[in-house]
């Protein structure tokens, strides 16, 4: 079995591999803070509850944009699974060439998604991923990175009004029904929500126009659903694509072949 690790600012996402069929996954909040140790003891539990035998785990892959717990999580890896983790990074290889000025500066996890889309549909892509930013790439048809647009994500850009703003209330993240609001908490859901939505579709439409290749657009991350549903131009959620991403690199570092970081 191969043990995937998404480390996020906000969320890490662990899933488990048999062969290609993911057969487990979970979400925890990121802690820079936390021990190996208890990373470790919350992992055994969440395998223990999936009824999943973690001696069975040969390999481990992981994807960060965290460099201050790379550490624990390799620690934790080494104390709990006896294995060096394999980290997305420069030297690995990836198979996908990557036209960026800087291809060290790309984020892993943009990489890793990119991997993903473009094995899946063998087309020019436009990813979108939320999480704690919102990113935005583009995959050639001829399955290069090009590159893309970051933005703040909803969920720090929403916290932003609400510590700037001492009068508005933090709300629950819903569509709302209409775009008027009749109180405060269904304005500030229409602003953020619809805004989003906006921005989103705006940002996706001028890359479209700029690439011209009529891009299918995927989306994925914690609130990828949310977005989706009142977005025109998003066409697919895929919430597990950082995790298919991540066993497509293992397999091709398994088989030393392709296009490195």
């Amino acid at each position: 079995m191969l043990l995937t690790i998404d480390i996020g600012n906000t969320n890490i996402v662990f899933g488990v591999f048999e062969d290609k069929k993911l057969v487990n996954h979970w979400r925890i909040v990121t802690h820079k803070d936390k021990t190996e140790d208890e990373y470790g003891i919350l992992i055994e539990n969440l395998y223990r509850a999936a009824k999943i035998d973690m001696t069975k785990t040969k390999g481990i892959i992981v994807s960060s944009v965290v460099p201050p717990i790379v550490g624990t999580i390799e620690g934790l890896c080494q104390k709990f699974f006896h294995i060096t983790p394999l980290f997305v990074g420069p030297g690995v290889k990836t198979g996908m060439p990557i036209r960026y000025d800087n291809p060290h500066e790309v984020g892993a996890d943009r990489i890793v998604n990119a991997i993903a889309a473009y094995d899946k549909y063998k087309q020019s892509l436009v990813v979108v991923d939320f999480g704690t930013a919102t990113t935005f790439d583009y995959i050639s048809p001829r399955g290069e990175y090009m590159g893309g647009a970051i933005a703040p994500g909803i969920i720090i850009s929403s916290e932003a009004l609400f510590v700037r703003a001492s009068k508005l209330p933090r709300i629950e993240l819903i569509r709302p029904e209409f775009v008027i609001g009749k109180n405060t908490i269904a304005s500030l859901q229409s602003g953020i929500v619809f805004g989003y939505i906006a921005m989103v579709d705006g940002i996706v439409e001028k890359i479209k126009q700029e690439v011209k290749t009529n891009p299918r657009v995927i989306a994925t991350g914690g609130l990828a659903h949310l977005i989706a549903e009142g977005s025109k131009t998003i066409e697919e959620v895929d919430p597990l694509l950082t995790l298919t991403g991540l066993r497509l690199i293992y397999e091709k570092n398994l088989g030393d072949k392709g296009e490195t970081v």
